[in-house]
């Protein structure tokens, strides 16, 4: 019930939306965190399916990367990552409204929480938030569209 209110009052509606009311995520995005480049690219909701891919790149190196997606499945529409490839993690989507949405998975270690959101000036945010150990950790991190997938 409190997350419930809180939603509310960040002006997050707790109906989850169809997947196409994610559009505003789709498209190549980039930005750039102390001497990393970051990229993330997200297709167009389609027959119930957002695919998603993320790459962090320094010294010409991949550092990381991490394949996502968006889909809707019986149980609502749930956000999947797989960090480096490796094995998947789901978050059911708890909150909406706008261009801003919440995935949350309670049961995981780290993290617990996935937002994204669409800054007043066109940027994709994302943020990502839990506890390691007793500590409250999040991260944060910003993009502009970039590429040829720019609208």
């Amino acid at each position: 019930m409190l997350f419930a209110t809180v939603l509310a009052a960040a002006g997050i509606a707790a109906a989850p939306p169809s997947l196409e009311q994610l559009s505003w995520m789709a498209g190549s995005w980039a930005g750039e965190e102390r001497g990393v480049e970051m990229e993330e690219v997200w297709t167009e909701p389609k027959g119930g399916l957002m695919l998603g891919v993320h790459r962090d790149v320094s010294g010409g190196k991949a550092v990381f990367f991490e394949y996502l997606r968006i889909e809707v499945t019986p149980e609502g529409i749930v956000y999947t990552a797989s960090p480096r490839g490796g094995k998947a993690t789901s978050f059911r989507l708890v909150g909406s409204g706008g261009s801003r949405v919440v995935f949350e998975n309670p049961e995981h270690d780290f993290p617990k929480r996935i937002l994204y959101w669409l800054g007043e000036d066109g940027s994709l945010h994302a943020r990502i938030e839990g506890a390691r150990g007793e500590e409250a950790k999040a991260r944060e991190w910003e993009w502009r569209r970039a590429g040829r997938a720019a609208r």
